[in-house]
């Protein structure tokens, strides 16, 4: 199986991955880079997990750099978790995403959104799956947590309910999850970290709930793709997340046959 499944990697990379080409950022690529980060990163203390806000100089990103994914990124992820990011050109299939992440292989895009589109993108861009994703690659029981999901959805990629069920999971988590931290709520989920609108939002605002991680619950609740969450779910620790997984195998065979 193990060398089956390196066959089907080196096919994805074949098919769906692609060099990042860091020469064709542009001076004004870069300053756009600088403006999305320095925005964001003025107001996450306070507001982003430790771990991500660790992660964010443990990965060496910074505001006057798009991030190398060969040069910059990927030795550090390789030292301190053994992950890497892949370049591949946008979104790419259910069976390709989880492959790559369960061999611990983060994919993301190399575009990066223009000017005029700093606040709203129909699909992520590099800043959001870099920048808002792979300071949390820096943290062993995340990492852990996203590569034994991964392998719980291989497990079940055929079935279409089963991977829109996991889809929610991931939505809820690695996306738009929250987690308590001495007494306080702050973000890790990418898709808000990424965001300069939720970040607050998802945090102060009246309007969504935000409740305890429950797995069965979690993997039944639809999410929302045009505007900001209803519902945020709450961890107490990544810990969690990780010892979750055979609970999560659990729920999902129970959902499946009920």
């Amino acid at each position: 199986m193990r060398q089956l499944f390196n066959y089907s990697i080196n096919h994805l990379f074949n098919h769906y991955t692609m060099n990042q080409t860091y020469s064709k950022y542009t001076p004004d690529d870069q300053a756009v880079w600088r403006l999305l980060f320095e925005r964001q990163m003025a107001q996450l203390p306070g507001k982003a997990s430790q771990a991500y806000l660790d992660g964010i100089t443990a990965t060496g990103f910074r505001a006057d750099r798009i991030p190398d994914f060969e040069q910059d990124l990927n030795p550090r992820l390789k030292e301190l978790t053994g992950w890497q990011v892949y370049a591949v050109e946008g979104l790419i299939p259910n069976r390709a995403f989880f492959e790559l992440m369960a061999n611990r292989q983060f994919p993301a895009t190399t575009w990066l959104r223009r000017r005029d589109q700093l606040d709203y993108l129909p699909e992520p861009d590099m800043f959001h799956d870099t920048f808002g994703h792979v300071p949390m690659l820096s943290n062993r029981a995340f990492c852990d947590f996203l590569a034994a999901l991964s392998q719980i959805a291989l497990h079940h990629i055929e079935n279409e309910e089963a991977i829109a069920m996991i889809s929610r999971l991931y939505w809820y988590t690695v996306e738009f999850g929250l987690i308590q931290e001495n007494h306080e709520l702050r973000i890790y989920g990418g898709g808000i970290l990424s965001s300069v609108g939720e970040t607050t939002y998802s945090l102060y605002s009246p309007e969504p709930s935000r409740v305890p991680y429950a797995v069965e619950t979690l993997l039944k609740t639809p999410y929302v793709i045009d505007h900001f969450q209803e519902r945020y779910f709450v961890i107490d620790s990544y810990e969690q997340l990780y010892q979750s997984v055979p609970q999560i195998e659990d729920a999902l065979e129970g959902l499946l046959v009920s």
